[in-house]
């Protein structure tokens, strides 16, 4: 029987503390497009993202991810998945189809590093409105209509302080992710932090470990990125953020993944927001994972730029 496959990532799920400041730096800062508010839910997307939202907003007592959504390359890979995580003793919660604006039938359930993911196939695409949509037949806005102006989704990074062989050993083998680059103590196997993907990116997900004592839940999110297309959005994003007066790290480029970043933080719930671009794709089949060492994580994290130790990077995550 062959094994259900993930074919790319879906959407984040987020709580705000605050809303109304939320929504405006993703809305004016970030410059992402609101398909629609439904029950005081929003629902976010690029440009260039086809599915009804990449991202969802509304408001709680703390700010936190409900859960990340990664859509199959099949509809019968939902059932697919729901089997092989029972195999695996692990709940599954289903959810109703179009519960979700924009989402057909789902699973969920808590991956053994602790985060929520929801799995799914169908989708809704809504167009554009008349007055934002783009003349070219394969974007769904105006390119540039506000702030930075992504193109897309990209990735989220995540941190967990579970089992290191057992959350990698989940994420590879049962969720089918690729192990591209990844970061292992110096004298030993154990690995600190993988960069997976199931595309040709070096990665839709970043997965570290981090020990108890050093992140105040469990299961954390450390970012979600969105791509702009060249090094001068970066650049252009940079100064957005600093109009904004909203404190950046970068631009710099990392040495894994070859990226170059901008990372600015949502004043509303806290979370980080990477833009992204540059970067390799991977089209080998036999591609060997590349490996660094703890002792070169500082240059692994950044080529040039600002350098964030790893101590300072757990600062900026939230509850997962």
């Amino acid at each position: 029987m062959t094994k259900p496959e993930i074919a790319k990532l879906g959407y984040v799920s987020l709580v705000t503390q605050d809303l109304e400041k939320s929504l405006g730096f993703f809305r004016e800062v970030i410059g992402l497009e609101e398909t629609e508010a439904i029950n005081g839910v929003h629902y976010l997307r690029a440009w260039g993202d086809f599915e009804h939202h990449t991202l969802s907003l509304e408001q709680g007592e703390r700010a936190y991810v409900k859960h990340i959504g990664w859509r199959t390359k099949a509809k019968e890979d939902v059932s697919g998945f729901k089997a092989l995580l029972g195999d695996e003793g692990i709940a599954v919660e289903t959810i109703a189809p179009w519960s979700t604006p924009g989402i057909g039938e789902a699973i969920r359930f808590e991956a053994p590093s602790g985060h929520t993911f929801e799995i799914y196939y169908d989708v809704k695409k809504p167009k554009a409105p008349e007055h934002r949509r783009s003349v070219l037949k394969n974007q769904t806005y105006k390119a540039w209509a506000k702030g930075i102006s992504p193109r897309r989704i990209d990735h989220v990074n995540l941190h967990t302080s579970e089992d290191w062989q057992v959350t990698y050993k989940f994420f590879q083998e049962i969720l089918g992710f690729k192990l591209r680059e990844y970061l292992k103590v110096d004298d030993g196997d154990q690995i600190l932090a993988g960069w997976m993907s199931v595309t040709s990116l070096v990665h839709d997900v970043a997965l570290v470990s981090r020990k108890k004592d050093e992140i105040p839940t469990n299961a954390r999110l450390h970012h979600l990125s969105y791509w702009v297309d060249d090094s001068q959005d970066v650049l252009r994003a940079a100064d957005i953020c600093k109009e904004y007066n909203l404190p950046i790290c970068g631009p710099g480029k990392h040495s894994i993944s070859q990226a170059l970043y901008l990372y600015v933080a949502d004043p509303g719930s806290g979370c980080t927001v990477e833009v992204f671009t540059g970067g390799y794709l991977i089209f080998d089949p036999d591609w060997e994972p590349v490996a660094w060492n703890e002792s070169e994580r500082a240059l692994g994290n950044t080529y040039w730029g600002d350098s964030i130790s790893a101590k300072e990077i757990v600062k900026y995550t939230i509850e997962a």
